[in-house]
């Protein structure tokens, strides 16, 4: 096996082997605890320019198939693994990770301490990191990690977003039909619409309002994605207009994000952020404590408590994180209390995590069945 060797951008280092593709790459080096779901995590769009270490020790054991890819390619930067797997044992598994990380150019590293290394990003944040297996003076690879660009003031949806329209048609009987503006989304979320009757057209993160009311939507949809969200402008001024328009909107992720600023409200980069699949949250509109999937390095800066009033109806937060309190959805709703939009911080379509979340669909389509019955 080659040497590797990992440094931070505070210096810290870590020696070990190379793991996927030799090369050497750089990209915020972020941690997720997910203990399973490794395939839908690379291949997910929202971790885009990171280094993903992950916590779990064994890595790779049911190796990669053809069906539970969250995008055409692996998104991610780089990979850090403790203890990959030799042999991938899975009836489904057509090739190892390590070879589907050589064979798409990802640079990894394996066979170090995961655990000291995500320590060490609890403790002083997520940062800028490199990996490579051509460099071996630490010195050299910090200075190169050093110019390398940052998170914050980075935007990012315009390079992971489709460029051209596509449509994933209604299973069944057609009730509704959405625009849903690909900010770096995943397979499964239009998936999980059409299931549900919903007709979805999945639009460039380039769209125009134009764009929007061409497809005749019901309703408006924001997907997850990478990037500093204060650095996003276009996206926030069409769901603005689209919410003075009185259209049903529905945001996951980066969507929850944007919906927060169009609403009025900050974001700010969380220290080291949430990623994996095992997060309580409550919603607050059911009283229910739910576990769901997460992959998020900023949040909205909104008050927990009392209403705020928006130039579109009231805004509250309906979710919240019952490890650190931080907003995980918010609603919007008019002056007789009737729901107009929301949108959640995490992942309730589920590719990989915890199903409790599913049922915000079904809160889509009510929203769009009330609208047009009003």
């Amino acid at each position: 096996m080659t040497e590797a060797i990992l440094v931070l951008e505070d210096g810290r280092t870590f020696r070990g082997e190379t793991y996927g593709a030799e090369g050497e790459t750089f990209g915020e080096a972020v941690f997720s605890t997910g203990m399973t779901g490794y395939q839908e995590t690379l291949t997910d769009p929202s971790y885009h320019r990171q280094v993903v270490v992950m916590t779990a020790p064994h890595i790779g054991n049911t190796g990669i198939n053809d069906e539970d890819q969250e995008s055409q390619r692996i998104w991610v930067s780089g990979y850090v693994v403790r203890d990959p797997a030799r042999v991938p044992s899975n009836w489904r598994s057509v090739r190892t990770l390590d070879d589907e990380l050589r064979t798409q150019g990802v640079v990894g590293i394996s066979g170090i301490d995961t655990r000291a290394l995500t320590r060490h990003l609890r403790e002083r944040g997520a940062m800028r990191v490199g990996i490579s297996s051509t460099e071996s003076d630490p010195k050299a690879l910090l200075a190169r990690v050093l110019a390398s660009g940052e998170m914050a003031g980075a935007e990012l949806s315009s390079e992971v977003s489709t460029e051209t329209a596509y449509v994933v048609e209604a299973v069944g009987t057609k009730v509704a039909t959405v625009a849903a503006i690909d900010l770096g989304i995943k397979a499964n979320t239009p998936r999980m619409m059409s299931e549900r009757g919903i007709e979805v057209h999945v639009l460039p993160a380039t769209a125009t309002i134009q764009d929007v009311l061409a497809v005749a939507p019901d309703g408006l949809f924001f997907s997850n994605g990478p990037g500093d969200p204060a650095a996003t402008t276009g996206q926030v001024e069409l769901l603005k207009d689209a919410l003075g328009r009185g259209l049903p909107y529905f945001g996951i992720c980066f969507g929850n994000q944007l919906f927060g600023r169009a609403l009025g409200f900050g974001t700010f980069k969380l220290k080291y952020g949430h990623r994996g699949i095992n997060q309580p949250v409550m919603d607050r509109t059911t009283g229910k404590v739910e576990v769901t999937a997460h992959n998020h390095g900023f949040a909205v800066d909104a008050p927990l408590q009392g209403s705020t009033s928006t130039p579109y109806g009231e805004a509250t937060v309906s979710h919240v994180c019952l490890n650190d309190d931080v907003v995980e959805g918010l609603e919007l709703r008019d002056s007789a209390g009737a729901l107009k939009a929301f949108s959640v911080q995490y992942h309730p379509e589920a590719a990989a995590g915890p199903h409790d979340a599913a049922y915000l669909f079904d809160r889509f389509l009510d929203l769009m069945s009330d609208q047009k019955e009003a």
